[in-house]
C-alpha cells in the first residue's frame, strides 16, 4: 500500500481554490503544518472568523481531496478561524446558545447539554487543573479504573492534545482501527475504552496547533469514536483555563468537575482559577482531589508534608464543595503508571488504591447530587374535598 507524504498532501492542496475561488490554499499560504503517520492525516486551513461557519464547504472539499490519496487512512482538517488584532467577534464565530442540561447520574439517561447528547454515553466527567504538574492524568486514570471497579462501563477521553499521558500510563501503543468512514474504534486497558490524540499522531512529533484545531480534533474523537453504551466518560482535560478549556467546558455535555491539585498554596490558586472556569458555564464541581498529600517514607513509617498540607480540604471548605479524598505521594503509584499499569488495577486492594476509590464514591454521589439538582421538584396538588 502507498504510504501518503507531506509533500504528496500539499501538492493535493495546492488543486483546492482559496476562499474566493483565486489561487489556491497552499500558495495562499492557509494550510498550517501538516501532520502524517501511519496513514492519517491531520491539518488546519486559516480563514476570517466572519466566514468560518460559510466556508464549512470548502474545508470539506480539501478534505475530501487528501481522503482520496492511496493510503490514506482518516483524514482530520479544522478551519481556524483568525481574527485581526481589536477586531469585535462576528456573529456566526460565537458559541451557539446551550439547550437546556439534564445531567445524568448512575441511573439517567443519556446526556442532553452543551453540545447536544452522545449516542450512549450516560454522564461525561472532566478531570481538570489549573496548572499542569499536579499528577491530573494520573489521577483521572486512576479514578476511571476505580469507576470500572464499582460495576460501571467506564471510557478514557485523553484531552491533552499537547501531551498526551494516556498511552504511556496504560501501555497502549496500537493504532485504533478505522469501523467506516466517519468512526474508529477505541483502545481498550483492563476493560475501560480509550482514545487519545496520542494513538494517531507520531509521540516524537511537536503539535503546533492552534486552539480551533484543537477543538476540532477534539469534537471528532468524543463524537466520532464508536465509544458503545458507557455509564461514565472520565475526560482527562488539558492544564490550564485557557481558550482551549473554556471551548470545552462550553460545548462538552459535562455532567460535572473534579478538580485535581497539590495542597500548596501555588497550587491551590490555579485550581481556584479551574473550579471558577467551570461554574462560569454551569458546570457542577464534583470536587476537590488533594494530590500528592503526603509522602510516608517506605523505611520507618514517618510522615511528610512535602508540599504542606489539607490545603485543597480547607479550599473545598471555604467553597462549599466536596472534598473527594487525599492522594499519597507514593512511589508504587508512579512506578505503576510508568509500566502502564494503574495502581488501582495493578494493586487494588493497596492503601494507595484504596485512596483512588474513595474518590470514585465521591464522584458517584456527587453525580446523583448534581442530577437530583437539575430535575425539577414534583408538584404538590392539595385538592378540596367536596
Amino acid at each position: 500500500m502507498a504510504t501518503p507524504t507531506k509533500e504528496t498532501v500539499r501538492e493535493r492542496l495546492s488543486h483546492v481554490p482559496g476562499p474566493d475561488g483565486t489561487g489556491d490554499l497552499v500558495s495562499l499560504g492557509l494550510v498550517s503544518e501538516i501532520y502524517v503517520s501511519e496513514g492519517r492525516v491531520a491539518f488546519s486551513i486559516s480563514v476570517p472568523a466572519e466566514r468560518a461557519q460559510s466556508l464549512e464547504p470548502l474545508r470539506k472539499r480539501a478534505e475530501d481531496e487528501i481522503a482520496a490519496i492511496p493510503g490514506v487512512q482518516r483524514v482530520m482538517v479544522a478551519l481556524t478561524a483568525e481574527r485581526a488584532p481589536g477586531q469585535a467577534p462576528a456573529a456566526s464565530s460565537a458559541p451557539p446558545p446551550r439547550p437546556a442540561q439534564s445531567k445524568a447520574g448512575g441511573g439517567a439517561g443519556p446526556q442532553q447539554a452543551r453540545g447536544g447528547a452522545i449516542q450512549g454515553i450516560r454522564s461525561i466527567i472532566a478531570v481538570a487543573s489549573g496548572k499542569g504538574g499536579v499528577g491530573k492524568s494520573t489521577t483521572a486514570a486512576n479514578l476511571a479504573f476505580a469507576l470500572a471497579r464499582n460495576g460501571l462501563s467506564v471510557g478514557i477521553l485523553d484531552a491533552d492534545i499537547y501531551g498526551p499521558s494516556m498511552p504511556r500510563l496504560l501501555g497502549l501503543t496500537a493504532k485504533p482501527e478505522a469501523i467506516d468512514e466517519k468512526r474508529i474504534k477505541p483502545l481498550e486497558a483492563h476493560g475501560v475504552k480509550v482514545m487519545s490524540i496520542g494513538f494517531l499522531v507520531d509521540p516524537e512529533a511537536p503539535m503546533i496547533w492552534r486552539g480551533p484545531m484543537v477543538v476540532s480534533a477534539l469534537t471528532q474523537m468524543l463524537r466520532d469514536v464508536a465509544w458503545g453504551d458507557l455509564d461514565v466518560l472520565v475526560v482527562d482535560m488539558p492544564p490550564g483555563t485557557g481558550d482551549t478549556q473554556l471551548t470545552l467546558a462550553q460545548n462538552v455535555p459535562l455532567a460535572g468537575a473534579v478538580i485535581v491539585s497539590t495542597p500548596q498554596d501555588l497550587a491551590l490558586i490555579d485550581a481556584r482559577k479551574g473550579l471558577a472556569m467551570f461554574e462560569k458555564v454551569d458546570v457542577p464541581i464534583l470536587g476537590i482531589v488533594e494530590n500528592m498529600s503526603h509522602f510516608v517514607c517506605p523505611h520507618c513509617g514517618e510522615r511528610s508534608d512535602v508540599f504542606g498540607t489539607g490545603g485543597a480540604r480547607h479550599e473545598a471548605e471555604r467553597l462549599g464543595a466536596r472534598f473527594l479524598g487525599e492522594i499519597p505521594l507514593h512511589m508504587a503509584i508512579r512506578e505503576r503508571s510508568d509500566s502502564g499499569t494503574p495502581i488501582v488495577v495493578a494493586e487494588p486492594d493497596s492503601p494507595q488504591a484504596r485512596a483512588f476509590m474513595d474518590v470514585a464514591t465521591g464522584v458517584l454521589e456527587g453525580l446523583d447530587e448534581a442530577a437530583a439538582a437539575s430535575r425539577p421538584m414534583p408538584k404538590i396538588v392539595i385538592e378540596d374535598e367536596a
